[in-house]
C-alpha cells in the first residue's frame, strides 16, 4: 500500500469515527429535546389526564366566519368495536353551540370497557375547541353486542386565530377491558 492510500484510509477512519460520536451524541441528546418540545404550547395535545369539560359560556357568535370541523375515527388494532361519527364534517361558526353524535358497536359476544382518546390537528386548535359533553370524559362500558350513540357537545371558541380554517378531531378507542 502506497503513502497516499494510507493518508486517505486514516482520514476516512477519522471521518467515520466523528460522524459514529456525532451520531450517538445526537441520540443521547433526543430525549432531553423532546422534554422542552412538549413544554412548548404549540405540541401541547389533549391527553386523556387533561381532558376537562368545560362550562357552556355566552359567546358572541361570529356569524362572518365559518371552521370546517373534520371528524376522524379509529380503533386501536385490538379492539373488537365499530366506531364512526354521523357526520364526517361540519361548518360551524365560532362562539355558537353544536353537537355532533357518533356511533360505537361492541361487536363480541361480552362486557366490554372502552375508552376514546382525542387528538387535534393542527394541535394548537385543542385550546380553542372546547367540549361540553363527550364521550371521552371517561370510559364507556359496552355490554354483548350492544351498540350506543354518544353525543359530543362542543363550541370553537371566538378567539380561534383567524389562519386556521380547519380543524381535525380524531378519536381513538380502545379496549381497556383486560385493564380493569
Amino acid at each position: 500500500m502506497n503513502e497516499t492510500a494510507a493518508k486517505k484510509n486514516i482520514k476516512l477512519a477519522r471521518t467515520l469515527l466523528l460522524v459514529a460520536v456525532a451520531m450517538f451524541g445526537f441520540g443521547y441528546a433526543l430525549v432531553p429535546l423532546y422534554d422542552v418540545l412538549c413544554e412548548w404550547k404549540w405540541i401541547e395535545r389533549d391527553r386523556p389526564d387533561a381532558i376537562k369539560k368545560a362550562p357552556e359560556l355566552a359567546y358572541k357568535v361570529d356569524l362572518n366566519r365559518e371552521v370546517t370541523i373534520e371528524f376522524i375515527t379509529t380503533l386501536n388494532e385490538s379492539t373488537p368495536m365499530e366506531f364512526h361519527a354521523e357526520k364526517k364534517q361540519l361548518k360551524v361558526h365560532p362562539g355558537e353551540y353544536y353537537t355532533v353524535n357518533f356511533y360505537a358497536e361492541n361487536k363480541t359476544n361480552k362486557v366490554m370497557i372502552a375508552r376514546a382518546i382525542p387528538s387535534f390537528s393542527p394541535a394548537v386548535t385543542s385550546r380553542y375547541f372546547e367540549k361540553i359533553e363527550c364521550f371521552c370524559f371517561s370510559e364507556q362500558t359496552f355490554n354483548a353486542k350492544e351498540a350506543k350513540t354518544m353525543p359530543m357537545r362542543f363550541v370553537v371558541n371566538p378567539e380561534l386565530p383567524e389562519q386556521y380554517k380547519t380543524i381535525t378531531l380524531s378519536y381513538t378507542f380502545f379496549d381497556n377491558t383486560e385493564n380493569q
